[in-house]
Protein backbone atom coordinates (compact mmCIF):
# COMPACT_ATOMS: atom_id res chain seq x y z
CA UNK A 1 0.00 0.00 0.00
CA UNK A 2 1.46 3.71 -0.92
CA UNK A 3 0.25 7.14 -0.13
CA UNK A 4 -0.61 8.07 -4.29
CA UNK A 5 -3.02 5.32 -3.74
CA UNK A 6 -4.51 5.46 -0.96
CA UNK A 7 -3.95 8.85 0.64
CA UNK A 8 -4.57 10.20 -2.79
CA UNK A 9 -6.48 13.26 -1.60
CA UNK A 10 -4.79 13.95 1.77
CA UNK A 11 -2.34 16.70 0.71
CA UNK A 12 -2.31 18.38 3.82
CA UNK A 13 -2.66 15.80 5.59
CA UNK A 14 0.92 14.47 4.20
CA UNK A 15 2.63 17.87 4.27
CA UNK A 16 1.86 17.86 7.69
CA UNK A 17 2.96 14.32 8.29
CA UNK A 18 6.51 14.96 6.74
CA UNK A 19 7.45 18.76 8.39
CA UNK A 20 5.93 16.51 12.04
CA UNK A 21 8.76 14.11 11.02
CA UNK A 22 11.55 16.24 10.30
CA UNK A 23 10.92 17.77 13.29
CA UNK A 24 11.18 14.56 15.36
CA UNK A 25 14.28 13.97 14.17
CA UNK A 26 15.76 17.69 14.86
CA UNK A 27 14.08 17.08 18.66
CA UNK A 28 16.29 13.76 18.84
CA UNK A 29 19.38 15.50 17.68
CA UNK A 30 18.84 18.05 20.49
CA UNK A 31 18.02 15.20 22.87
CA UNK A 32 21.55 14.12 22.26
CA UNK A 33 23.38 16.58 21.90
CA UNK A 34 22.17 17.94 25.94
CA UNK A 35 23.41 13.95 26.47
CA UNK A 36 26.46 14.53 25.09
CA UNK A 37 26.37 17.75 27.57
CA UNK A 38 25.89 15.62 30.21
CA UNK A 39 28.64 13.08 29.34
CA UNK A 40 31.14 15.47 29.09
CA UNK A 41 30.80 17.10 31.88
CA UNK A 42 30.71 13.90 34.14
CA UNK A 43 34.16 13.01 32.61
CA UNK A 44 35.22 16.37 33.54
CA UNK A 45 34.03 16.00 37.10
CA UNK A 46 35.23 12.60 37.46
CA UNK A 47 38.37 13.85 35.87
CA UNK A 48 38.22 16.62 38.50
CA UNK A 49 37.74 14.17 40.98
CA UNK A 50 40.48 12.00 40.49
CA UNK A 51 42.98 14.85 40.74
CA UNK A 52 42.25 15.92 43.10
CA UNK A 53 42.67 13.10 45.38
CA UNK A 54 45.35 11.46 43.39
CA UNK A 55 48.71 12.07 45.59
CA UNK A 56 51.30 11.26 43.00
CA UNK A 57 51.98 14.97 42.54
CA UNK A 58 53.54 14.71 46.30
CA UNK A 59 57.14 12.97 47.09
CA UNK A 60 57.12 9.32 45.34
CA UNK A 61 59.61 9.05 49.07
CA UNK A 62 56.59 9.68 51.35
CA UNK A 63 56.39 6.29 53.83
CA UNK A 64 52.81 5.54 52.71
CA UNK A 65 53.55 4.76 49.22
CA UNK A 66 54.73 1.92 49.91
CA UNK A 67 52.10 0.47 51.72
CA UNK A 68 49.25 -1.65 49.69
CA UNK A 69 46.44 0.11 51.16
CA UNK A 70 47.68 3.16 49.45
CA UNK A 71 48.95 1.98 46.09
CA UNK A 72 45.15 0.40 45.67
CA UNK A 73 43.50 4.02 46.33
CA UNK A 74 46.43 5.36 43.44
CA UNK A 75 45.01 2.74 41.29
CA UNK A 76 41.56 3.44 41.58
CA UNK A 77 41.77 6.98 40.69
CA UNK A 78 43.99 5.55 37.42
CA UNK A 79 40.71 3.57 36.96
CA UNK A 80 38.57 6.20 37.33
CA UNK A 81 40.24 8.54 35.56
CA UNK A 82 40.44 5.77 32.70
CA UNK A 83 36.80 5.84 33.36
CA UNK A 84 36.25 9.47 32.74
CA UNK A 85 38.05 9.19 29.25
CA UNK A 86 35.81 6.40 28.22
CA UNK A 87 32.75 9.01 29.26
CA UNK A 88 34.38 11.51 27.22
CA UNK A 89 34.62 8.52 24.45
CA UNK A 90 30.94 7.93 24.43
CA UNK A 91 30.22 12.10 23.95
CA UNK A 92 32.79 12.15 21.15
CA UNK A 93 30.98 9.68 19.57
CA UNK A 94 27.53 10.20 20.07
CA UNK A 95 27.99 14.01 18.53
CA UNK A 96 29.90 12.54 15.21
CA UNK A 97 27.83 9.38 14.79
CA UNK A 98 24.79 10.92 15.91
CA UNK A 99 24.31 14.34 16.32
CA UNK A 100 26.26 15.33 13.11
CA UNK A 101 25.45 12.77 10.79
CA UNK A 102 21.57 13.26 11.76
CA UNK A 103 21.80 16.93 11.40
CA UNK A 104 23.23 16.57 7.73
CA UNK A 105 20.98 13.61 6.52
CA UNK A 106 18.39 16.20 7.87
CA UNK A 107 19.24 19.32 6.08
CA UNK A 108 19.31 16.49 2.62
CA UNK A 109 15.52 15.69 3.59
CA UNK A 110 14.40 19.05 4.10
CA UNK A 111 15.82 20.19 0.46
CA UNK A 112 14.36 16.56 -0.59
CA UNK A 113 11.35 17.29 0.57
CA UNK A 114 10.72 20.72 -0.44
CA UNK A 115 11.62 19.85 -3.95
CA UNK A 116 8.95 17.58 -4.20
CA UNK A 117 6.08 20.00 -2.40
CA UNK A 118 7.29 22.25 -5.40
CA UNK A 119 6.82 19.32 -7.79
CA UNK A 120 3.12 19.20 -6.47
CA UNK A 121 2.41 22.78 -6.50
CA UNK A 122 3.23 23.21 -9.87
CA UNK A 123 1.09 20.61 -10.96
CA UNK A 124 -1.91 21.65 -8.76
CA UNK A 125 -1.24 24.99 -10.83
CA UNK A 126 -1.44 23.67 -14.24
CA UNK A 127 -4.76 21.80 -13.26
CA UNK A 128 -6.03 25.52 -11.70
CA UNK A 129 -4.78 26.93 -15.28
CA UNK A 130 -6.55 24.72 -17.23
CA UNK A 131 -9.62 24.80 -15.32
CA UNK A 132 -9.41 28.66 -15.48
CA UNK A 133 -9.56 28.27 -19.52
CA UNK A 134 -12.57 25.92 -18.95
CA UNK A 135 -14.58 27.69 -16.90
CA UNK A 136 -14.25 30.69 -19.62
CA UNK A 137 -14.87 28.85 -22.52
CA UNK A 138 -17.75 27.41 -20.74
CA UNK A 139 -19.35 30.59 -19.68
CA UNK A 140 -18.40 32.16 -22.99
CA UNK A 141 -20.63 29.26 -24.51
CA UNK A 142 -23.43 30.40 -22.40
CA UNK A 143 -22.97 33.83 -23.24
CA UNK A 144 -22.93 33.21 -27.13
CA UNK A 145 -25.62 30.50 -26.57
CA UNK A 146 -28.20 33.10 -25.24
CA UNK A 147 -27.12 35.72 -27.50
CA UNK A 148 -27.94 33.11 -30.38
CA UNK A 149 -31.29 32.24 -28.89
CA UNK A 150 -32.28 35.85 -28.48
CA UNK A 151 -31.56 36.60 -32.12
CA UNK A 152 -33.24 33.40 -33.64
CA UNK A 153 -36.53 35.15 -31.44
CA UNK A 154 -36.02 38.20 -32.66
CA UNK A 155 -36.10 36.75 -36.36
CA UNK A 156 -38.49 34.87 -35.70
CA UNK A 157 -40.90 37.70 -34.30
CA UNK A 158 -39.92 39.96 -37.31
CA UNK A 159 -40.62 37.14 -39.89
CA UNK A 160 -43.94 37.37 -38.22
CA UNK A 161 -44.63 40.93 -38.23
CA UNK A 162 -46.90 42.35 -41.33
CA UNK A 163 -45.38 45.49 -40.73
CA UNK A 164 -41.38 44.66 -41.29
CA UNK A 165 -40.04 44.88 -44.38
CA UNK A 166 -38.15 41.73 -46.46
CA UNK A 167 -34.87 43.29 -45.53
CA UNK A 168 -35.46 43.52 -41.68
CA UNK A 169 -36.44 40.22 -42.29
CA UNK A 170 -33.63 39.14 -43.71
CA UNK A 171 -31.16 40.66 -41.46
CA UNK A 172 -32.52 39.42 -38.52
CA UNK A 173 -32.30 35.99 -39.94
CA UNK A 174 -28.61 36.76 -40.98
CA UNK A 175 -27.99 38.27 -37.40
CA UNK A 176 -29.40 35.21 -35.97
CA UNK A 177 -27.86 32.45 -37.93
CA UNK A 178 -24.40 34.40 -37.04
CA UNK A 179 -25.05 33.92 -33.58
CA UNK A 180 -25.80 30.39 -33.84
CA UNK A 181 -22.41 30.10 -35.61
CA UNK A 182 -20.92 31.54 -33.12
CA UNK A 183 -22.50 29.77 -30.36
CA UNK A 184 -21.63 26.47 -32.33
CA UNK A 185 -18.11 27.47 -31.93
CA UNK A 186 -17.65 28.52 -28.29
CA UNK A 187 -19.46 25.36 -27.89
CA UNK A 188 -16.54 23.27 -29.56
CA UNK A 189 -14.17 25.11 -27.98
CA UNK A 190 -16.09 24.32 -24.30
CA UNK A 191 -16.17 21.14 -25.54
CA UNK A 192 -12.18 20.61 -26.30
CA UNK A 193 -12.01 22.37 -22.87
CA UNK A 194 -13.73 20.05 -20.91
CA UNK A 195 -11.89 17.34 -22.89
CA UNK A 196 -8.24 18.52 -22.04
CA UNK A 197 -9.31 19.24 -18.34
CA UNK A 198 -10.77 15.77 -17.53
CA UNK A 199 -7.32 14.93 -19.35
CA UNK A 200 -5.60 17.01 -17.17
CA UNK A 201 -7.31 16.24 -14.31
CA UNK A 202 -7.23 12.09 -14.67
CA UNK A 203 -3.04 12.77 -15.15
CA UNK A 204 -2.95 14.71 -12.17
CA UNK A 205 -5.12 12.22 -9.72
CA UNK A 206 -4.01 9.02 -11.10
CA UNK A 207 -0.12 9.87 -11.79
CA UNK A 208 1.24 13.61 -10.59
CA UNK A 209 0.07 13.68 -7.38
CA UNK A 210 0.83 9.81 -6.54
CA UNK A 211 4.57 9.88 -7.95
CA UNK A 212 5.15 13.02 -5.66
CA UNK A 213 3.18 11.04 -2.18
CA UNK A 214 4.75 7.85 -3.21
CA UNK A 215 8.16 9.95 -3.24
CA UNK A 216 7.42 11.86 -0.13
CA UNK A 217 6.45 8.17 1.73
CA UNK A 218 9.94 6.97 0.15
CA UNK A 219 11.38 9.84 2.12
CA UNK A 220 9.64 9.80 5.22
CA UNK A 221 10.29 5.68 5.16
CA UNK A 222 13.79 6.44 5.06
CA UNK A 223 13.91 9.57 7.92
CA UNK A 224 11.78 6.58 10.06
CA UNK A 225 14.63 4.54 9.32
CA UNK A 226 17.19 6.53 10.09
CA UNK A 227 15.93 7.65 12.95
CA UNK A 228 15.93 4.19 14.29
CA UNK A 229 19.74 3.60 13.43
CA UNK A 230 20.29 6.60 15.72
CA UNK A 231 18.13 5.09 18.17
CA UNK A 232 20.17 2.23 17.89
CA UNK A 233 23.34 3.91 18.09
CA UNK A 234 22.52 5.12 21.22
CA UNK A 235 22.58 2.40 22.99
CA UNK A 236 25.35 0.75 20.98
CA UNK A 237 27.51 3.96 21.26
CA UNK A 238 27.91 3.07 24.96
CA UNK A 239 27.64 -0.78 24.74
CA UNK A 240 30.96 -0.19 22.60
CA UNK A 241 32.67 0.98 25.77
CA UNK A 242 31.15 -1.17 28.24
CA UNK A 243 34.29 -3.70 28.10
CA UNK A 244 36.50 -1.18 28.47
CA UNK A 245 34.48 0.50 31.44
CA UNK A 246 34.22 -3.34 32.93
CA UNK A 247 37.58 -3.63 32.63
CA UNK A 248 38.24 -0.36 34.64
CA UNK A 249 35.31 -1.57 37.50
CA UNK A 250 37.66 -4.94 36.95
CA UNK A 251 40.46 -2.87 37.84
CA UNK A 252 39.15 -1.28 40.84
CA UNK A 253 38.00 -4.40 42.30
CA UNK A 254 41.66 -5.99 42.00
CA UNK A 255 42.92 -3.19 43.65
CA UNK A 256 40.63 -3.56 46.44
CA UNK A 257 41.40 -6.96 46.57
CA UNK A 258 45.54 -6.77 46.46
CA UNK A 259 45.29 -4.72 49.92
CA UNK A 260 47.37 -6.93 51.78
CA UNK A 261 47.15 -5.97 55.59
CA UNK A 262 49.65 -8.22 56.98
CA UNK A 263 52.15 -6.67 54.31
CA UNK A 264 51.13 -2.98 55.06
CA UNK A 265 51.73 -4.09 59.30
CA UNK A 266 55.71 -5.46 57.69
CA UNK A 267 56.00 -2.34 55.75
CA UNK A 268 55.03 -0.29 58.71
CA UNK A 269 57.46 -2.24 60.91
CA UNK A 270 60.12 -2.12 58.11
CA UNK A 271 59.97 1.94 57.85
CA UNK A 272 60.00 2.87 61.12
CA UNK A 273 61.70 0.14 62.95
CA UNK A 274 64.35 2.39 64.96
CA UNK A 275 66.80 -0.41 66.25
CA UNK A 276 66.61 0.95 69.66
CA UNK A 277 66.74 -1.74 72.43
CA UNK A 278 63.35 -1.11 75.45
CA UNK A 279 64.31 0.98 78.02
CA UNK A 280 65.69 -1.55 81.23
CA UNK A 281 64.45 -1.57 85.02
CA UNK A 282 65.01 1.83 86.60
CA UNK A 283 67.35 0.87 89.63
CA UNK A 284 66.61 1.65 92.94
CA UNK A 285 68.44 5.01 94.64
CA UNK A 286 69.11 4.21 98.53
CA UNK A 287 68.69 7.94 99.83
CA UNK A 288 68.93 6.27 103.39
CA UNK A 289 73.07 5.82 102.80
CA UNK A 290 73.16 10.14 102.68
CA UNK A 291 72.33 10.16 106.58
CA UNK A 292 75.57 8.21 106.82
CA UNK A 293 77.74 10.20 104.59
CA UNK A 294 80.95 11.31 106.36
CA UNK A 295 81.41 14.89 106.62
CA UNK A 296 83.63 14.92 103.62
CA UNK A 297 81.19 13.46 101.61
CA UNK A 298 78.06 15.72 102.64
CA UNK A 299 80.27 19.14 102.29
CA UNK A 300 81.04 17.92 97.96
CA UNK A 301 77.19 20.11 97.93
CA UNK A 302 73.72 20.70 98.73
CA UNK A 303 72.12 16.81 98.37
CA UNK A 304 70.42 15.58 94.96
CA UNK A 305 66.65 15.52 95.26
CA UNK A 306 64.75 12.35 93.54
CA UNK A 307 64.58 13.35 89.99
CA UNK A 308 68.01 14.73 89.95
CA UNK A 309 69.20 11.67 91.48
CA UNK A 310 67.05 9.83 88.80
CA UNK A 311 69.94 10.89 86.60
CA UNK A 312 70.03 9.70 82.67
CA UNK A 313 67.00 7.39 83.60
CA UNK A 314 65.06 10.62 83.85
CA UNK A 315 62.06 10.86 81.90
CA UNK A 316 62.73 7.56 79.64
CA UNK A 317 59.66 5.82 80.32
CA UNK A 318 57.54 8.35 78.58
CA UNK A 319 59.61 9.51 75.57
CA UNK A 320 56.91 7.37 73.61
CA UNK A 321 54.12 9.74 74.37
CA UNK A 322 56.08 12.60 74.38
CA UNK A 323 56.38 15.20 71.06
CA UNK A 324 59.90 15.04 70.32
CA UNK A 325 61.63 17.75 68.25
CA UNK A 326 62.71 17.57 64.79
CA UNK A 327 66.53 16.89 64.75
CA UNK A 328 69.05 18.52 62.86
CA UNK A 329 69.68 16.33 59.66
CA UNK A 330 73.21 15.43 58.64
CA UNK A 331 74.68 13.35 56.12
CA UNK A 332 76.08 10.30 58.09
CA UNK A 333 71.86 10.20 59.03
CA UNK A 334 72.96 9.92 62.81
CA UNK A 335 69.73 11.73 63.28
CA UNK A 336 68.22 8.23 62.43
CA UNK A 337 67.45 5.46 64.48
CA UNK A 338 69.94 2.58 63.72
CA UNK A 339 67.72 0.48 61.76
CA UNK A 340 66.60 3.32 59.29
CA UNK A 341 70.09 4.81 59.42
CA UNK A 342 71.67 1.66 57.88
CA UNK A 343 68.67 1.40 55.35
CA UNK A 344 69.64 4.83 53.99
CA UNK A 345 73.10 4.69 53.84
CA UNK A 346 72.52 1.40 52.08
CA UNK A 347 70.35 3.37 49.80
CA UNK A 348 72.65 5.90 49.46
CA UNK A 349 75.51 3.35 48.52
CA UNK A 350 73.28 1.84 45.79
CA UNK A 351 72.77 5.45 43.86
CA UNK A 352 76.80 6.10 44.24
CA UNK A 353 77.14 2.42 42.76
CA UNK A 354 74.94 3.29 39.78
CA UNK A 355 76.80 6.96 39.64
CA UNK A 356 79.92 5.41 39.79
CA UNK A 357 79.38 2.93 36.93
CA UNK A 358 78.04 5.39 35.04
CA UNK A 359 80.89 7.64 35.01
CA UNK A 360 83.39 4.67 34.53
CA UNK A 361 81.67 3.22 31.46
CA UNK A 362 81.79 6.89 30.31
CA UNK A 363 85.76 6.91 31.10
CA UNK A 364 85.92 3.60 28.89
CA UNK A 365 84.13 5.20 26.10
CA UNK A 366 86.02 8.31 26.12
CA UNK A 367 89.37 6.41 26.47
CA UNK A 368 88.71 4.54 23.32
CA UNK A 369 88.01 7.75 21.13
CA UNK A 370 90.87 9.27 22.01
CA UNK A 371 92.83 5.71 21.03
CA UNK A 372 91.11 5.47 18.07
CA UNK A 373 91.88 9.74 17.35
CA UNK A 374 95.30 9.12 18.04
CA UNK A 375 96.18 6.41 15.69
CA UNK A 376 93.64 7.68 13.02
CA UNK A 377 94.23 11.46 13.10
CA UNK A 378 91.63 12.23 9.93
CA UNK A 379 88.96 11.22 12.89
CA UNK A 380 89.24 13.69 14.98
CA UNK A 381 91.68 15.48 17.82
CA UNK A 382 92.64 13.70 20.48
CA UNK A 383 93.69 16.91 22.22
CA UNK A 384 89.67 17.80 22.06
CA UNK A 385 88.81 14.90 24.72
CA UNK A 386 91.14 16.12 27.56
CA UNK A 387 88.58 18.29 29.24
CA UNK A 388 85.82 15.48 29.12
CA UNK A 389 88.45 13.09 30.16
CA UNK A 390 89.79 15.42 32.81
CA UNK A 391 86.17 15.88 34.37
CA UNK A 392 85.38 12.18 34.29
CA UNK A 393 88.31 11.03 36.35
CA UNK A 394 87.29 13.51 38.84
CA UNK A 395 83.82 13.06 39.21
CA UNK A 396 85.27 9.06 39.34
CA UNK A 397 87.57 10.37 42.22
CA UNK A 398 85.14 11.97 43.96
CA UNK A 399 82.53 8.97 43.93
CA UNK A 400 85.44 6.60 45.16
CA UNK A 401 85.79 9.15 48.39
CA UNK A 402 82.23 9.46 48.77
CA UNK A 403 81.86 5.53 48.60
CA UNK A 404 84.61 4.84 51.09
CA UNK A 405 82.86 7.60 53.42
CA UNK A 406 79.47 5.80 53.22
CA UNK A 407 80.92 2.38 53.57
CA UNK A 408 82.64 3.57 56.92
CA UNK A 409 79.36 5.11 58.20
CA UNK A 410 77.81 1.94 57.11
CA UNK A 411 80.01 -0.10 58.88
CA UNK A 412 79.98 2.34 62.09
CA UNK A 413 75.93 1.62 62.22
CA UNK A 414 76.28 -1.57 61.51
CA UNK A 415 75.45 -2.43 58.49
CA UNK A 416 77.55 -3.74 55.13
CA UNK A 417 78.02 -2.73 52.13
CA UNK A 418 76.98 -5.02 48.52
CA UNK A 419 79.84 -5.96 46.26
CA UNK A 420 79.36 -4.18 43.34
CA UNK A 421 79.73 -5.83 39.87
CA UNK A 422 81.40 -3.44 37.49
CA UNK A 423 84.07 -2.30 34.65
CA UNK A 424 86.41 0.24 36.06
CA UNK A 425 89.03 0.35 34.10
CA UNK A 426 89.47 2.47 31.27
CA UNK A 427 91.86 2.74 27.98
CA UNK A 428 95.15 4.69 29.15
CA UNK A 429 97.03 6.84 26.07
CA UNK A 430 98.45 3.76 24.74
CA UNK A 431 95.34 1.49 24.59
CA UNK A 432 96.32 -0.55 27.60
CA UNK A 433 93.91 -1.30 30.49
CA UNK A 434 94.41 1.03 33.87
CA UNK A 435 91.97 -0.33 36.47
CA UNK A 436 93.29 2.75 39.39
CA UNK A 437 93.11 6.25 36.65
CA UNK A 438 90.08 6.70 33.92
CA UNK A 439 92.67 9.25 32.02
CA UNK A 440 95.64 7.04 32.01
CA UNK A 441 97.67 8.14 34.71
CA UNK A 442 99.33 5.05 36.75
CA UNK A 443 98.67 4.84 40.64
CA UNK A 444 101.02 3.44 42.86
CA UNK A 445 101.24 0.28 42.83
CA UNK A 446 102.49 0.08 46.44
CA UNK A 447 99.57 1.78 47.89
CA UNK A 448 96.52 0.28 46.64
CA UNK A 449 93.14 1.25 46.78
CA UNK A 450 91.22 -0.45 49.29
CA UNK A 451 88.48 -0.61 47.70
CA UNK A 452 89.41 -1.48 44.36
CA UNK A 453 88.86 -5.00 45.37
CA UNK A 454 84.88 -4.24 45.21
CA UNK A 455 85.12 -2.54 41.96
CA UNK A 456 87.20 -5.45 39.98
CA UNK A 457 85.66 -8.11 41.60
CA UNK A 458 83.74 -10.58 39.02
CA UNK A 459 82.16 -13.83 38.59
CA UNK A 460 84.67 -16.32 38.24
CA UNK A 461 82.91 -18.07 35.36
CA UNK A 462 82.82 -14.59 33.49
CA UNK A 463 84.76 -15.48 30.26
CA UNK A 464 82.35 -18.90 30.24
CA UNK A 465 79.72 -16.45 29.58
CA UNK A 466 77.25 -17.80 27.02
CA UNK A 467 77.75 -15.68 23.41
CA UNK A 468 75.15 -13.36 23.14
CA UNK A 469 72.53 -13.30 20.13
CA UNK A 470 73.40 -11.16 17.24
CA UNK A 471 70.92 -8.78 16.59
CA UNK A 472 71.95 -7.88 13.19
CA UNK A 473 75.14 -7.35 10.83
CA UNK A 474 77.09 -4.61 8.87
CA UNK A 475 79.68 -4.58 6.26
CA UNK A 476 82.53 -2.85 6.37
CA UNK A 477 83.21 0.01 4.38
CA UNK A 478 87.18 0.87 5.37
CA UNK A 479 89.64 -1.17 7.01
CA UNK A 480 90.05 -0.61 10.34
CA UNK A 481 93.23 -2.29 11.79
CA UNK A 482 91.41 -2.53 15.34
CA UNK A 483 95.50 -2.02 17.31
CA UNK A 484 94.40 -0.81 20.28
CA UNK A 485 92.98 -3.25 23.44
CA UNK A 486 89.12 -4.37 23.16
CA UNK A 487 88.66 -3.67 19.47
CA UNK A 488 88.54 -5.59 16.38
CA UNK A 489 90.28 -5.37 12.76
CA UNK A 490 87.96 -5.16 9.76
CA UNK A 491 88.76 -5.64 5.76
CA UNK A 492 86.35 -3.22 3.58
CA UNK A 493 83.54 -5.46 2.28
CA UNK A 494 83.80 -7.86 5.36
CA UNK A 495 80.02 -8.62 6.57
CA UNK A 496 80.56 -9.31 10.99
CA UNK A 497 77.94 -9.71 13.34
CA UNK A 498 76.38 -7.04 15.57
CA UNK A 499 76.42 -8.02 19.32
CA UNK A 500 75.88 -4.29 20.88
CA UNK A 501 74.04 -1.48 19.08
CA UNK A 502 76.67 2.02 19.66
CA UNK A 503 75.23 3.55 22.83
CA UNK A 504 76.24 7.07 21.73
CA UNK A 505 79.95 6.61 22.16
CA UNK A 506 80.76 6.03 18.45
CA UNK A 507 81.23 2.23 19.13
CA UNK A 508 79.52 -1.17 17.95
CA UNK A 509 80.25 -4.18 19.35
CA UNK A 510 80.72 -6.90 16.52
CA UNK A 511 81.52 -10.65 15.99
CA UNK A 512 83.90 -12.86 13.40
CA UNK A 513 81.92 -16.50 12.55
CA UNK A 514 85.75 -17.64 14.81
CA UNK A 515 83.86 -16.16 17.54
CA UNK A 516 86.46 -13.19 17.90
CA UNK A 517 84.40 -10.46 19.49
CA UNK A 518 85.87 -6.73 19.47
CA UNK A 519 84.28 -2.79 18.96
CA UNK A 520 84.60 -0.87 15.65
CA UNK A 521 83.83 2.41 15.14
CA UNK A 522 80.04 3.00 14.05
CA UNK A 523 80.74 5.61 11.26
CA UNK A 524 83.14 2.97 9.60
CA UNK A 525 79.85 0.08 8.17
CA UNK A 526 77.19 0.26 7.14
CA UNK A 527 74.38 -1.53 9.85
CA UNK A 528 70.99 -3.70 9.18
CA UNK A 529 69.35 -4.63 12.39
CA UNK A 530 67.57 -7.83 12.61
CA UNK A 531 63.45 -6.97 12.92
Amino acid sequence: MDWGTELWDQYDVIEKHTQSGLELVEKYVKFVKERTEIEQNYAKQLRNLSKKYNQKRSNKDEPECRLSSYQSFLDILNEMNDYAGQRELIAENLMMNICIDLTKYLQELKQERKAYLMEAKRAQQNLESTYKQLDSSKKRFEREWREAERATQYAEKTDQDINATKADVEKAKQQAHMRAHVADECKNDYAAQLQKYNKEQSHFYFNEMPLVFNKLQDLDERRVRKLAHGYILFSDTEKHVMPIIGKCLEGITKAGTNVNEKNDSMVIIEQNKSGFERPGDVEFEDYSQGINRTSSDSSLGTPKGPMDLLGKNKGKNFWLFSKRSKPTVTEDFAHLPPEQRRKRLQQKLEEIYKDLQKETDQSEALGKMKDVYEKNPQMGDPASLASQINQTSQNIERLRGELNKYETWLAEAGGRGETLRYKPHTFNNNGAHDIHSPDGAHSDESTPDPSQAIYAEFDDDFEDEELTAPIGNCTAMYNFPGASEGTISMQEGEVLAVVEEDKGDGWTRVRRNNGDEGYIPTSYVTITLNK
